[in-house]
C-alpha cells in the first residue's frame, strides 16, 4: 500500500462514543471511517476538485493494485458464526466457501464444491458404461444373438436402476443449487 503517517485527535468521552456507535452501524473500524471523513474534507477544500492528499478518495478501489495474498472482510460475530456453520456444512474452510461464492458470484457460476464435483463426475461416468454395456446387449439382441440369462425383466430393473441414478444425480444438482442460495444444504432421503 505504500508508505502512510498517522494522524492522531483527542475527544471528549461523548464524541468517542457516538463515533463508536456510527462505525459499529456502519460496520466500520473508527480508524476506516475517521480516514473516510479526512479525505472526504480534503477533497471538498481542494480547489480543483482534485485531492491533494495524492490517494484514493474514501471508498474507492485502486485499479493499479497489485495482486496481494489475500482479502480482509470484518464480518459481525452472529455472521460468522453463520459462515463457519454453512463452511462446515459444505466441508470446507470458511475462507475457501467464501473464495467459492464470490468466484461464483463475479463470474456467474453454479458454486459446486471439488468434492461434490468429483462424485458427480464419478456417477456420470458410471453411467455412461452401464450405457454402453446395455447399448452392446440390445445390439446382439436385435442381431438374434443369444444374451446369456438376462430376460426382459431384468432389462427393465437395469433401466430402472439407470432411471433412479438419473433422477438422484438430478435431485442433487437441484438441492446442491438451492442450498447454495440458502446457505444450507438439504437432507438427502
Amino acid at each position: 500500500m505504500g508508505v502512510t503517517r498517522v494522524l492522531k485527535t483527542r475527544v471528549t468521552p461523548e464524541t468517542k462514543a457516538r463515533v463508536a456507535e456510527v462505525t459499529h452501524e456502519q460496520l466500520l473500524t473508527e480508524s476506516i471511517w475517521l480516514r473516510r471523513l479526512v479525505l472526504r474534507e480534503l477533497r471538498a477544500t481542494a480547489s480543483d476538485g482534485e485531492p491533494r492528499h495524492g490517494g484514493m478518495s474514501g471508498g474507492e478501489c485502486s485499479k493499479q493494485r497489485a495482486p496481494g495474498p489475500g482479502l480482509y472482510v470484518r464480518l459481525p460475530p452472529e455472521d460468522r458464526l453463520l459462515l463457519h456453520e454453512r463452511a462446515a456444512a459444505r466441508g470446507m474452510a470458511s475462507a475457501t466457501y467464501v473464495s467459492v461464492l464470490l468466484r461464483a458470484h463475479l463470474r456467474s457460476l453454479a458454486p459446486l464444491p471439488r468434492d461434490e464435483l468429483v462424485a458427480l463426475k464419478r456417477a456420470v461416468s458410471e453411467l455412461g458404461a452401464v450405457g454402453r454395456n446395455l447399448n452392446q446387449i440390445a445390439r446382439a439382441a436385435n442381431q438374434g444373438a443369444r444374451v446369456g440369462s438376462l430376460g426382459t425383466e431384468d432389462l427393465q430393473a437395469i433401466l430402472k436402476v439407470c432411471v433412479a441414478l438419473r433422477d438422484h444425480t438430478k435431485g442433487l444438482l437441484k438441492a446442491n443449487a438451492a442450498s447454495w442460495n440458502s446457505g444450507h444444504a438439504e437432507p438427502s432421503d
